[in-house]
């Protein structure tokens, strides 16, 4: 008999309270992003306090535009993470249904879109208030992981985007019909926990390198060489921890099992992986560049 771990017997939501007949609910992966912020929020000021991080022993920025900023990335999270998912993931299927798009609470968030989102807001604020583009990306980019470690637990206990089947013993077994639909396995089936392989690389061990830089290693001094670290680093892992993860319902068919967006003679990548690409190729450079402008 095959050695797995059973799924452990947690409820998506911490607690649920009904008032004037509404059910409201606090799920975990809300739970999520509300700690995930608040971290941020508090590294962010931790690191503008340490003035002898930065060139010049000068943040970017004082400490009253933090609050503001996190705001204006709020916006970019929701709106970003969402309008990602449906242009990068379902785009047929919000067209025909196009009240949905809205409809948040029923899940469909995409990293990618979030982070381009995220992008985009810092920027606005970076030109608004005349504050220096690389040195707010990197302050941003060393307060994510935390937020990335937290939210991939949450996939965990809600049991969503798990991974391929597999008969390693660290296997686990997800409940659920969808879950447990694996050709060619008899009985239950047992698949990958890749939201913890993403937790781990992508949360814990990246945030921990980030950090280094930033303390130990004086990265903030060199504008881009924390944000290039962190879009390197989560294009990597991301790109490894895709062929062990699950791909999107809508890219499987019988031709194509292995639910590739792009493949050729029996190859190919996944979404994740082709949205990946550009993170890794645009993070290498932000490091070389930051490397080049220290030699200077």
């Amino acid at each position: 008999m095959q050695a797995m771990i059973p799924f452990p017997d947690f409820s998506p939501e911490l607690f649920s309270i009904s008032v004037f007949g509404f059910d409201l609910a606090l799920r975990w992966y809300a739970l999520a992003y509300i700690a995930g912020i608040l971290i941020a929020w508090r590294l962010g000021v931790i690191a503008l306090r340490n003035t002898k991080l930065w060139a010049n022993d000068t943040p970017p920025m004082s400490q009253q535009y933090l609050e503001d900023l996190l705001t204006w990335i709020i916006l970019g999270v929701i709106l970003g993470g969402r309008l990602g998912f449906i242009l990068f993931y379902q785009p047929a299927y919000y067209l025909q249904n196009p009240a949905e798009i809205l409809m948040v609470w029923q899940g469909g968030m995409a990293f990618h879109g979030g982070l381009l989102g995220v992008v985009i807001a810092s920027w606005i604020f970076a030109v608004r208030y005349a504050i220096p583009k690389l040195s707010l990306a990197d302050l941003v980019a060393h307060a994510v992981p935390p937020g990335l470690l937290l939210g991939r637990l949450a996939n965990f206990i809600n049991a969503e985007l798990w991974g391929r089947p597999t008969e390693a013993p660290w296997g686990v077994a997800f409940p659920g019909p969808y879950a447990q639909d694996c050709p060619d396995i008899a009985g239950i089936c047992a698949r990958h926990p890749s939201q913890l392989y993403e937790a781990v690389l992508e949360g814990l061990l990246l945030g921990a390198l980030l950090l280094w830089l930033a303390y130990r290693r004086g990265a903030f001094k060199t504008p881009g060489r924390i944000v290039g670290t962190f879009l390197t680093g989560y294009g990597l892992a991301r790109f490894i921890v895709e062929f062990f993860r699950q791909p999107d319902a809508q890219f499987v068919s019988v031709g194509n099992p292995l639910g590739l967006a792009w493949h050729m003679g029996g190859y190919g990548l996944t979404m994740g992986q082709l949205l990946s690409l550009p993170m890794i190729a645009l993070g290498l450079w932000f490091i070389w560049r930051s490397s080049q402008k220290a030699a200077t």
